[in-house]
């Protein structure tokens, strides 16, 4: 077995350029990092920001031991004073980012990186690769449990995931996205995610008949008993054999909790042929669920075509968020210190996508009516906003667009999670993530929450910082 250090989740370029910066004699020049994405999956109106826990965990326990110092050398590559500089690594910068949990738009910081050069460097791809895996789950998950107006989701993709630290950390974003369980029962053990799991048609399988595969589940799980009716014919024997063990066995023994799964076929028709069964056989409590590959879209058809499910699992479609599997956050540097003056430094692009915003930033929400977020202003670090004075807000591509908001309420979105390398925030729970996700969620209209053509969420920039992306865009034409 491959025993491996999760400081070495390095891209090699990140080494390289940090080892000519120490030969550079630059390595305690202070940088600034702005990590965030482009577009929102499956062309939505929102994410959701997961992957925090994973940053911290790693940004604290960060250290190259004698194992990897040797690989590094054995490349002869590295200078030995560089090595010996990773011996003693250490994260001794500031890191400021959104909570856990929060929705997030496209082109905002969602984590800001204030730290020495080589060690801004280094931690690139560990933060990449948490937010760009983790958040894409979450927001999946989040347009799962959307389409089934707050039915039950169960997350059933371990099976399906790209590999053990996938499904795991993709049962613990679906989750915080709104599921409500997992299959994975290491997600339990870890997270304390709500784990479930009946019968596979292998089960049935093994018994002479369906009939007698019921019994011996109901027999051994009477408080907790699905019945996996597709097995052999849905109708005309699963949820037959199901009514006559359930009458026979948990009535009389006053079971309340008890289901039927369908895993297959017309699930609308069968969901409703079912339900009709069940309940002139008089067990209106025995509830439905349904899985087979189902997303946000097959989800939200069942609804519409008011199919009586009662739980969805879900699997394949959400633990590897198949229809737009690449999440895509970049970490870009926006600004460096001289002589402990902050220098914004700019990107510049043949893509106008990727041209950067400069400077180190916050990020302000702003709410009207209802607690509903209207629009992301971000500013200058330290630009104050006062929600006494209307606030004039303008797109920074087409600057005649503008908005003016007079009765609002305002919240900084930047925490500081690190300062001078120690953690100064303290991690929530995953149930108090998964709370603040959902109340998040509860701030959007529904116009930027539906699946075809979202209504925009504005990020616009404050006037001070567009003045100096526009500055320093102009002087790069020079």
């Amino acid at each position: 077995m491959i025993c491996y250090n999760e400081s070495m989740m390095i891209d090699f370029y990140e080494l390289t350029m940090a080892n000519a910066y120490f030969l550079e004699n630059r390595s305690e020049e202070i940088v600034y990092f702005d990590l965030y994405y482009r577009n929102n999956p499956d062309h939505g109106g929102y994410a959701i920001f997961v992957g925090l826990e994973s940053i911290v965990n790693y940004i604290e326990n960060i250290n190259f031991t004698k194992d990897e110092i040797e690989f590094l050398e054995s490349k002869n590559l590295f200078d030995k004073g560089f090595l010996k500089y990773l011996e003693n690594f250490k994260f001794t910068g500031d890191i400021f980012a959104f909570k856990e949990g929060s929705v997030i738009f496209p082109n905002e910081p969602i984590i800001t990186v204030k730290a020495k050069i080589i060690e801004a460097q280094i931690i690139e791809t560990y933060l990449l690769q948490s937010i760009n895996h983790q958040s894409l789950i979450a927001t999946k998950a989040s347009r799962m449990k959307y389409a089934a107006k707050n039915r039950i989701i169960l997350e059933m993709g371990a099976r399906r995931a790209h590999g053990l630290t996938s499904s795991i950390l993709g049962a613990r974003a679906a989750y915080i996205g709104g599921v409500d369980g997992s299959s994975n029962i290491l997600s339990d053990q870890a997270y304390h995610i709500p784990s479930s799991g009946t019968m596979a048609h292998s089960f049935v399988q093994l018994f002479d008949n369906e009939y007698e595969a019921f019994q011996s589940y109901a027999k051994i799980y009477p408080n907790n008993s699905t019945f996996l009716v597709d097995t052999y014919d849905t109708l005309k024997s699963g949820v037959i054999n199901a009514i006559k063990v359930i009458k026979e066995i948990l009535i009389p023994l006053d079971a309340k909790n008890y289901a039927i799964r369908i895993d297959s076929g017309d699930l609308t028709y069968l969901a409703k042929k079912a339900r009709l069964m069940l309940d002139e056989a008089g067990l209106n409590e025995c509830k439905i669920i349904v899985s087979n590959s189902l997303d946000e879209r097959l989800i939200e058809t069942l609804i519409n075509q008011e199919a009586p499910i009662d739980i969805f699992g879900v699997g394949e479609r959400l633990i590897t968020a198949k229809s737009d599997p690449v999440f895509g956050s970049v970490y870009k540097l926006v600004a460096l210190e001289v002589s402990g003056e902050i220098v914004p430094k700019i990107k510049i692009s043949d893509n106008p996508e990727k041209v950067t915003t400069p400077h180190f930033k916050q990020v302000y929400r702003i709410y009207t009516e209802n607690n509903k977020s209207e629009a992301d202003l971000i500013t200058l670090y330290d630009e104050i906003i006062d929600s006494s004075n209307p606030l004039t807000i303008f797109d920074e591509h087409n600057t005649w667009k503008t908005k003016t908001f007079e009765n609002f309420t305002i919240k900084k979105l930047h925490t500081q999670i690190f300062k001078k390398g120690i953690r100064v925030y303290e991690l929530p729970s995953i149930d108090e993530v998964k709370a603040y996700a959902a109340k998040e969620l509860d701030t959007l209209w529904d116009e930027v929450r539906r699946f075809d053509y979202p209504h925009k969420y504005y990020v616009d920039l404050s006037k001070k910082l567009w003045l100096i992306k526009k500055e320093l865009l102009e002087e790069q034409r020079l």
